[in-house]
């Protein structure tokens, strides 16, 4: 079977920039690395990963190119077929390229076909947007549920010492 994906930038500005890619659902996420990276201008020299992900684009287990571990257990693209991580239960996955950049991207599963006759796989089937010359900057927000949150907010005057009892206030 043949596994249709889009790729697309994560960025915040009014142009999408994505690819769709075809590839075969053995080949392996390192495959489906290199296809990315040519797809959008990258020599794919720098270091990337994927990340499983879930409905909400949460990162989740890290599957990278090379395993920097100390104790040589981390899950690597080259082990890892494609169909080992992505069906239609489990269709997203972030990749990111150039840990020093952080060029990010959002890889979805669009659709899982047969593989034509006289296709070279994997295949670019289409371009839309011109990658930025630097990687969008990213936004690291924590929670909306920590915005009322206020370290002082406990009704005692520090100025007023005679009242401050040590005992009773004490951590």
């Amino acid at each position: 079977m043949i596994y249709r994906f889009r790729v697309i930038l994560d960025n915040d500005v009014d142009d999408d920039v994505f690819r769709d890619l075809e590839i075969r659902e053995t080949d392996t996420l390192e495959d489906l690395h290199n296809i990315i990276t040519q797809s959008f201008g990258f020599d794919g020299t720098e270091m990337a990963s994927f990340y499983l992900s879930n409905n909400q684009w949460d990162q989740g287990e890290e599957i990278s190119l090379f395993d920097l571990s100390e104790d040589a257990s981390a899950r690597l693209m080259n082990e890892t077929t494609i169909n080992d991580v992505v069906h239609e239960l489990q269709p997203r996955l972030i990749y990111v390229y150039d840990f020093l950049s952080m060029w990010t991207f959002f890889v979805e599963l669009a659709e899982i076909v047969e593989e034509s006759q006289g296709v070279d796989y994997p295949n670019l089937m289409f371009v839309h947007g011109q990658i930025p010359d630097e990687a969008p900057e990213k936004l690291f927000d924590a929670d909306d549920d920590y915005d009322d949150f206020d370290e002082f907010e406990d009704d005692l005057d520090i100025e007023d010492y005679d009242n401050l009892d040590f005992d009773e206030n004490w951590n």
